[in-house]
């Protein structure tokens, strides 16, 4: 097992396999955490894939999801990629539901942020980065329950970096502004045209660039549309 180790959390079929795929590329055993986890696989690069069941919402699950990554190696990078949301208008929302969205899409995020934290200061290094989208900036109408964990995970974001930041840790929050492409988007490719969803791999590219800055100019907030999206 390599004595570097990755956690990402919210790996799904898309942006979460990417990531998972891309940091095991560069040789770290990466604990892919979600809910409904897969079966473990080989890596490419001569990384490692270890399929982890995890409430992102449940404090003591984290812990020991960031333990057991820990106990595999140094963690140096940790992801906090989870979030779910109904789209309805606020007469039609459900308090239960806007506050479970809240939990998965900001507590969530503060529990990673904070238990990747707690392992990276031992030895001074790491990156902790945030998947944020275009709610992060604005509320659109019907989004109340995407608008409002998305703000406030970036507010905390920006909290850790700048807490963690001279402390050598490099915390980022990334601006999905745009549709990643699925098999659910995929007709938007044929109307728009080539390039014009958001590729899961080419994001995490951004996200590796990101981990491989050094100290000395570090980004805090990245934001990543195709060519075509307005903003």
């Amino acid at each position: 097992m390599s004595t570097e180790t990755a956690v990402v959390v919210g790996v799904g079929p898309g942006l979460g396999t990417a990531l998972v795929n891309g940091f095991a590329r560069e040789g770290y055993t990466v604990f892919a955490a979600a809910r409904k986890p897969a079966a473990d696989t080989p890596a490419p690069g001569g990384g490692k894939v270890v399929h982890v069941t995890c409430d992102a919402t449940d404090p003591a699950q984290v812990e020991e999801l960031f333990a057991r990554a820990a106990r595999g190696g140094t963690l140096r990078v940790a992801v906090f990629n989870a979030g779910t949301f109904q789209r309805g208008t606020v007469v039609e929302a459900d308090p239960a539901e806007f506050e479970r969205c809240w939990k998965v899409g900001c507590f969530g995020g503060f529990l990673v942020g904070r238990a990747a934290a707690k392992r990276m200061l031992e030895h001074g290094a790491g990156t902790i980065l945030f998947t944020g989208a275009t709610a992060s900036l604005r509320g659109g109408a019907g989004f109340v329950n995407l608008a409002s964990p998305k703000f406030a995970l970036r507010a905390v974001a920006q909290s850790l970096a700048r807490e963690l930041g001279p402390k050598g840790i490099h915390v980022a929050h990334v601006i999905i502004d745009g549709q990643i492409h699925s098999d659910r988007y995929a007709h938007l490719a044929g109307e728009r045209g080539p390039d014009s969803l958001l590729e899961p791999g080419a994001i995490a590219e951004a996200y590796l660039a990101l981990h491989r800055q050094p100290r000395n100019a570090w980004t805090q907030e990245l934001d990543l549309r195709p060519w075509v999206e307005r903003f």
